[in-house]
């Protein structure tokens, strides 16, 4: 659709008028989803290439996987809760229950300061374990991949907090229901992108957090 767009010629005539043009312009996708697809886009195009390197320096025979501090599992569960309780928001703004979206944009936001708090502990845990060493090139990919992952739900929370202050605003819910629409897609995706991280940052490790 948007490919055919681009290749229209403005200055020919339209069948049926401007009002055909007007009609099949409003059958586009909103800016903000096309917006949102093309960065999730590249976002996973980055995220394919860090593992793609990871995957290549685990080949490397003098690898050493890192420890694997425990909280990690705490975090993804948290971010898992996170998830579904913005999908219970846009479930809810579909069937027009503001008190159900309001509940869930509330969960979701909580549950995910959560995961990034639980992640700066799990970076100061990682610190104190026996088996850390900076130069190790896996601990170093560890902090790399996880903050960057931390980066963009960073991100997403500053779309979440629009969302959320509007809808606590004098807003209708129609007004925002693309907004936690939108919101959730991109949770659903940084918990996918978690997801395949967190199982393959300790892969092939035999060491357990303490």
């Amino acid at each position: 659709m948007i490919f055919r767009q681009l290749l229209e010629k403005p200055w020919e005539p339209v069948p049926g008028g401007i009002d055909d043009r007007r009609d099949a312009g409003a059958s586009l996708l909103p800016a903000a989803t096309i917006g949102l697809r093309m960065f999730i886009a590249v976002v996973s195009v980055l995220f394919m290439l860090l593992i793609t390197a990871y995957g290549s320096r685990m080949a490397v025979e003098a690898w050493r996987p890192g420890p694997e501090p425990w909280l990690l599992w705490l975090n993804t569960a948290l971010l898992i809760l996170s998830s579904a309780a913005m999908h219970w928001a846009w479930a809810a703004a579909r069937r027009g229950r503001i008190d159900g979206v309001k509940s869930g944009l509330l969960g979701g936001g909580v549950f995910a300061f959560a995961f990034l708090a639980g992640q700066i502990l799990a970076w100061q845990q990682l610190g104190t374990m026996a088996g850390y060493d900076v130069t190790n090139p896996a601990i170093a990919f560890f902090y790399l991949i996880t903050a960057l992952h931390a980066l963009h739900l960073a991100g997403g929370i500053v779309a979440w907090g629009r969302t959320t202050l509007r809808i606590w605003g004098d807003c209708e819910l129609a007004q925002i229901r693309q907004s936690v629409k939108l919101c959730t897609i991109y949770w659903h995706f940084l918990l996918l992108i978690w997801l395949v991280l967190f199982s393959l940052l300790f892969s092939g490790s035999d060491n357990l957090g303490i």
